[in-house]
C-alpha cells in the first residue's frame, strides 16, 4: 500500500458538474474535412481489404483530425479526464463500417484492447443480438447505470442509435471525491488504499480464479498523481462469492462515495453520432435508466472500445493499478496479441496471483 495521501488534489481533473457546465472547452466537433478523411480513410482500408484488428493509425491517415484527437488525449492524460466529440457519422454507413471507421478513430488515440469473453475489441451496448458474450456483466439493459469505472485506462463510447426516451449520460471526478473523503471521512482513506477483490464475473479462463485473488487499490498513488478504481458492483460481487461480505462500515463508505459522486456529476444529452471518452483512473461514468424498448429497430446502440494509452500515468503497482481487474480470460488483449493467437495461451502470474509484467 502506498503512503496515504492527506492533502487535497489541486489539479484540472478535479471539478463538479456545474463547472463543466460553464466551461465547455472538453467538447470538440467533427467538421466536414474531419467526415471527409474519416470516408477516405475507410475506404483505403476497404480497398486493401484489412481487417478491423490489423487498423493502424498509419494504415488509417487523417491528416488534419489528428491533430484535433492529440488534445483529445491531452484531455484524458492530464486534464480533465474527459472529452466529447459530435459529429460522427454514423447515418451514413453499416455497422461493420462504423466499427472500422471509429477503431482507426480511437487507434490515433491509443491501443485497443479486447473486453469480453469473445475476444471482442468492439463491444456493442445493447440488449438483443448484438450484444456479445459478457459474463454475468450486466452491460445494455435498460436499469440505471451507477457511477463507475470500467477495466482499461480509457472507455469510449460512439452512440449509434439512442434510446426513445433519451437517457442522459453522467460522469463525476474522482479526485474531487477524493478531496470530499479526506474532508468528511479521513479515517475511511486507509481501507480504500488497502483496496477489495474484484469479481471476475464468469469471464475468467480454466486455471484462473472467479476473483481476482488480490486486493486491488480503491485510491493509490504514484507520481503525484492518484488513481481511482471503483465499481461497487463487482467488488460486492467478489466478497459475496468468497463468503466475506462488505461490513457495514465498508458499505457505509461506498454509500458515501455514491452520495458524492452523484450530487457532483455532470448530466449531458447523448445522442447518434456522439462519442465520450473518460480516464479510468479520474472520471467516474455512468446514465439514468431508460424504459424498455420492445422494437429491436428502435433499441439503443452504442459501441464501446477499451483503449490503454502509453505512458499515460504512473501506478503504485501496475500489475494491480493498472491491470489488476481486466487481464484474464479473454479481456485485455491487444489487436496485435490477438492476430499473434497470444490469448490461446495462459498469462504468466507473479505468486500474488496478479500478471507478471515486462
Amino acid at each position: 500500500m502506498t503512503e496515504i495521501r492527506m492533502e487535497p488534489i489541486a489539479d484540472a481533473s478535479v471539478w463538479r458538474g456545474e463547472d463543466l457546465a460553464a466551461d465547455r472547452s472538453w467538447a470538440y466537433e467533427l467538421d466536414e474535412r474531419d467526415v471527409e478523411e474519416l470516408g477516405t480513410a475507410l475506404a483505403g482500408i476497404k480497398a486493401r481489404g484489412d481487417a478491423l484488428a490489423e487498423i493502424t493509425p498509419d494504415g488509417f491517415p487523417l491528416p488534419t483530425l489528428s491533430a484535433k484527437l492529440a488534445r483529445v488525449a491531452a484531455d484524458l492524460r492530464g486534464g480533465r479526464g474527459f472529452a466529447f466529440l459530435r459529429g460522427f457519422p454514423v447515418d451514413d454507413y453499416s455497422f461493420e463500417d462504423l466499427e472500422k471507421m471509429y477503431w482507426g478513430l480511437c487507434r490515433h488515440i491509443g491501443t485497443g484492447i479486447t473486453q469480453n469473453g469473445d475476444a471482442g475489441l468492439i463491444h456493442y451496448v445493447t440488449e438483443g443480438p448484438l450484444r456479445p458474450n459478457q459474463g454475468n456483466r450486466g452491460v445494455g439493459f435498460p436499469k440505471e447505470s451507477p457511477l463507475h469505472v470500467d477495466l482499461t485506462d480509457i472507455v469510449t463510447l460512439l452512440c449509434v442509435r439512442q434510446a426513445p426516451d433519451d437517457p442522459p449520460s453522467r460522469i463525476a471526478s474522482s479526485t474531487h471525491i477524493y478531496n470530499e473523503v479526506l474532508r468528511r471521512r479521513p479515517d475511511a482513506l486507509a481501507r480504500l488504499y488497502e483496496g477489495f477483490e474484484w469479481d471476475r464475473m464468469e469471464e475468467h479462463s480454466d486455471g484462473e480464479t472467479p476473483t481476482s485473488g488480490y486486493r486491488v487499490p480503491f485510491f493509490s498513488q504514484a507520481g503525484g498523481e492518484l488513481s481511482c478504481r471503483y465499481n461497487r458492483n463487482w467488488i460486492t460481487s467478489a466478497a459475496r462469492r468468497l463468503n466475506r461480505p462488505l461490513t457495514d462500515e465498508e458499505n457505509e463508505i461506498f454509500d458515501l462515495i455514491d452520495e458524492l459522486a452523484f450530487e457532483s456529476r455532470f448530466e449531458f444529452p447523448f445522442h447518434a453520432g456522439d462519442i465520450q471518452f473518460c480516464s479510468n483512473y479520474t472520471v467516474l461514468h455512468g446514465r439514468a435508466s431508460h424504459a424498455v424498448e420492445p422494437e429491436m429497430d428502435r433499441r439503443r446502440v452504442l459501441m464501446r472500445i477499451w483503449l490503454d494509452m502509453p505512458e499515460f500515468r504512473d501506478f503504485a503497482d501496475e500489475a494491480l493499478v493498472r491491470y489488476g481487474m481486466v487481464r484474464h480470460g479473454q479481456l485485455g488483449w491487444t489487436a496485435e496479441e490477438i492476430l499473434a493467437g497470444a490469448n490461446e495461451t495462459a498469462r504468466p502470474r507473479r505468486a500474488d496471483g496478479a500478471v507478471a509484467l515486462g
